[in-house]
């Protein structure tokens, strides 16, 4: 197990920190327990989520929290025609009160992506090596993020979601210059509540503390990376 205060004096050269690829490997019922949405959905483990492909996302309404798969690559509503238009895996906290694209969904559909950890690729030479950050002792992560229901012309419905991403602070800058953001376990009620305000969920966006996440020692092997 390595830490980040210490990882940071043996990468010879910082990665940058943008959450491209994450994992996924507790039970449903883990999951379950920790998030406490109503359904009870079955899931495999994935230690290599990436981006396009559907996610486990929670939300609230005003009775209860739920789980829904969601397509990673946030669609805003009003996008008539998808071709061309770029795939948004990270939204930045610091506009998301502000563009057109984000503000109703952070304002009214805000949710959280289960996660054991998120990867980064520090380069080495030609090649890329994925390092997974993940909580002391690996336990649960809530990635906080957005949703959308975008409607085609043809009338179907798709589900998308955005993960939120702020500055890197403390450690986290000496490896890049962003990061996910990270809601803790006290704030999740807060978070998912429609009735909360876009001011104070904007409060909650802010860099994980350091000692909230560190380097796993193995990762599995993700290819080139991004």
């Amino acid at each position: 197990m390595v830490t980040l205060l210490a990882a940071t004096s043996c990468l010879a050269t910082p990665f940058k920190v943008m959450t491209g690829r994450f994992a996924l490997t507790h039970t449903p019922r883990e999951v379950r327990d920790w998030f406490g949405y109503v359904e009870e959905p079955d899931f495999p483990p994935r230690a290599n989520i990436a981006p396009s492909q559907p996610i486990a996302v929670v939300h609230a309404d005003f009775s209860a929290r739920h789980f829904t798969l969601m397509r990673w690559g946030f669609i805003p509503a009003f996008i008539k025609d998808t071709a061309g238009y770029p795939l948004l895996i990270n939204i930045r906290s610091e506009t998301v009160q502000e563009k057109p694209s984000f503000r109703n969904a952070f304002a009214r559909r805000r949710c959280l992506v289960p996660a054991d950890g998120f990867y980064q690729w520090q380069k080495q030479g030609r090649t890329k090596r994925p390092y997974l950050l993940r909580r002391p002792g690996g336990g649960l992560m809530a990635l906080a993020a957005i949703w959308e229901t975008w409607s085609g012309y043809d009338g179907s419905e798709i589900d998308t979601v955005g993960l939120l991403t702020t500055d890197a602070s403390g450690t986290l800058a000496a490896l890049g210059d962003r990061s996910p953001v990270l809601i803790e376990a006290d704030a999740v009620a807060l978070w998912l509540d429609p009735l909360t305000k876009p001011g104070e969920a904007a409060a909650l966006l802010r860099p994980p503390a350091a000692d909230r996440l560190e380097l796993a020692p193995d990762a599995p092997d993700l290819g080139r990376g991004l």
